[in-house]
């Protein structure tokens, strides 16, 4: 149940990052915080320190990730987020750091098994339709939990993730 009550939180607090980066970078127009919430979601979410973890190379991250326990349930959405932050990074106009997030995200992706969308932007459009059933399924698990009131009342990393303490 305790393992449950984990990933449900990862998941959510997941769904959240995503939600207010994409009005980050679409209604504040800033998609490098976007980019920057999401990064530090991903560190928070391996348990481990998240700069050191984005500096590897694409062929190194997965392995890592690996070796360190991350949940293997988990891995999608980071890979997910760092396939969404390469996009966030090119509207920034930085091609080559979002080069290498998209690499560390198919990387993952190829050492998990599972697919991600062509692009950052496919993949915005599949998460924002992802979004609404997961929200509706989290409220009942939220509910059966006992847990009730918004992500950020929750945990501090929806907080930790709009505040001004960017890289």
């Amino acid at each position: 149940m305790l393992e449950q009550d984990y990933l449900m939180r990862i998941v959510l607090q997941f769904a959240e990052i995503i939600r207010r980066s994409w009005t980050k970078a679409t209604d504040e127009c800033d998609p490098k915080r976007a980019a920057d919430m999401l990064e530090d979601a991903v560190g928070d979410a391996v348990d481990m320190d998240g700069e050191a973890l984005l500096s590897l190379a694409p062929e190194s991250i997965a392995a890592v990730m690996q070796v360190s326990g991350v949940d293997p349930r988990v891995t999608e959405y980071i890979a997910r987020s760092l396939l969404l932050a390469s996009g966030y990074l090119r509207e920034a106009g930085e091609g080559a750091l979002a080069d290498v997030r998209e690499g560390q995200a198919r990387a993952i992706a190829e050492s998990y098994g599972f697919d991600l969308p062509d692009s950052a932007e496919e993949l915005a459009l599949l998460m924002d339709e992802a979004d609404e059933e997961l929200a509706l399924r989290a409220e009942e698990s939220i509910a059966a939990m006992g847990l009730e009131g918004p992500a950020e009342a929750a945990d501090p990393l929806v907080e930790r993730a709009e505040g001004e303490g960017s890289r």
